[in-house]
């Protein structure tokens, strides 16, 4: 997500009231979409690092997802 997303985000709409990485409260500029919902961090940081480690894991699964197509062909 860019700056501006996260900024359209609102803390209102969060599944979430404490951050997942420290376990402290959720803070307005620490928020991302996953799954389609709203999910709060407790600083830009700790979202960052939930972002990352999607798109590694994000990664990896549509890399299998591709080898096991061509394994099935």
């Amino acid at each position: 997500m860019t700056r501006t997303d996260h900024a359209r985000l609102r803390i209102e709409d969060a599944v979430n009231e404490l951050c997942p990485w420290s376990g402290k409260p959720i803070a307005a500029d620490s928020l991302t979409l996953y799954n389609g919902a709203v999910v709060g961090f407790c600083n830009p940081d700790c979202r960052d690092k939930f972002e990352r480690a999607l798109n590694h894991f994000e990664g990896a699964l549509q890399a299998r997802r591709a080898a096991s197509a061509g394994v099935d062909e």
